[in-house]
């Protein structure tokens, strides 16, 4: 039965990350009239750009040749609007592969527009080294971890995130997809055992004690939720009813989830561990270990955060040093303060995992121990 397992896990990998393909472009060819094909750049003319220093606009024309679809092999001209905005416009040369937004009319490309380089390719590749070194080093638990890597994104994809845009209430909906995604994450790497129980409770404590914290001191703060990215633009596409500053509350605690089980599942795996080897170890023997454990894993994982969200504003903070900005100044300022609140919150959040699912191992497994003791006696 074990040798079913994983063979399994594997086919439902593979046929979550099939339909999940299948069906994102389905809807995102809702209108069979316009399809996204891959084309090949063959001439453009800048000729209507209007550049002013790193900035241009204007229309860039690119001819392009399409290398799928029923218009396979077929020429169109196509447009590239530019904005004035670096980050978000794309500039073409001969040779580049782009991805094209084609309307077709009886089986002939009559008209296109410029989405963006066609990166999928390479996106494709990285995923695969990803996967080739996950399945040689972990092996049969990493094909575990693809699969609720593949069930992750789905529960995102296809119930957090329509779940905002219908109006939901962030903050339940995100107790709800953090519940699901901890029980998933941890039952599909550590399968149904004490050490999934535990990692699992201990998780879910801290989490809800991160997002207490979360709502007293964001409203302390005087955060909005305008200064997550794009939210502007989300607002102004037509979604003037969301909660923007609630949904940001959740992005918090949605960011934190991750290193959160990380921990749990340290603290929780080291102890059982611990007690395997060393059967008559006392509950508070234990629970001092797990907090040991804990404190070394927090230690840098702290750290890892502060890391990862000051790595996504080092332009930010550039600009700050290049302009001689005060550091009482920079710290009032609300996006340094919205991710200082975000990095703190998690660190919280992360402290806080350790000793709660040290103390649930220690209760759980002594617990289950001591009953074994006194079924075998008896």
């Amino acid at each position: 039965m074990k040798r079913l397992i994983s063979p399994l896990i594997f086919i439902l990998l593979i046929a979550a990350v099939i339909w999940l393909f299948q069906h994102e472009q389905a809807s995102r060819n809702y209108d069979q009239a316009i399809k996204e094909l891959r084309a090949v750049v063959t001439d453009v003319d800048n000729s209507s750009i209007l550049e002013m220093g790193t900035a241009r606009i204007g229309t860039q024309h690119v001819d392009v040749l399409l290398m799928e679809g029923e218009v396979k092999g077929q020429n169109v001209r196509a447009t590239n609007q530019l904005t004035g905005q670096p980050e978000m416009d794309e500039i073409y040369y001969p040779g580049d592969t782009a991805l094209m937004a084609v309307k077709i009319e009886d089986g002939k490309a009559v008209n296109a527009r410029a989405v963006n380089h066609y990166r999928q390719g390479w996106e494709l590749a990285l995923f695969g080294i990803f996967v080739v070194i996950l399945l040689i080093y972990a092996r049969s638990i990493g094909l575990k971890a693809l699969f609720s890597f593949v069930t992750s994104f789905y529960i995102i994809w296809k119930f957090f995130i329509p779940g905002l845009l219908s109006g939901s209430s962030p903050i339940m909906l995100t107790v709800i997809t953090l519940s699901l995604l901890t029980v998933v994450i941890i039952t599909s790497v550590a399968g149904f055992s004490r050490v999934t129980v535990i990692a699992t409770l201990g998780t879910l404590c801290g989490l809800f004690l991160a997002l207490t914290l979360t709502l007293f001191f964001g409203e302390k703060l005087k955060l909005a939720g305008m200064t997550a990215p794009f939210a502007t633009m989300l607002v102004f596409s037509g979604h003037y009813t969301l909660d923007l500053l609630d949904i940001f509350y959740a992005s918090v605690i949605l960011g934190a989830s991750g290193a959160a089980m990380d921990i749990a599942m340290d603290v929780a795996a080291s102890m059982n561990e611990v007690m395997s080897k060393k059967p008559d170890i006392t509950r508070n023997e234990l629970i001092r270990s797990g907090f040991n454990v804990g404190r070394m894993v927090t230690g840098t994982m702290t750290t890892t955060l502060l890391l990862a969200y000051s790595g996504g504003y080092l332009t930010m903070l550039m600009l700050f040093v290049t302009k001689g900005t005060t550091f009482t100044r920079m710290l009032n300022f609300k996006l340094v303060a919205a991710e200082i609140f975000r990095t703190l919150v998690g660190s919280v959040g992360l402290v806080l995992v350790a000793p709660i699912t040290a103390v649930l191992a220690g209760v759980i497994l002594c617990g289950f121990k001591q009953y074994r003791k006194k079924e075998g006696s008896v």
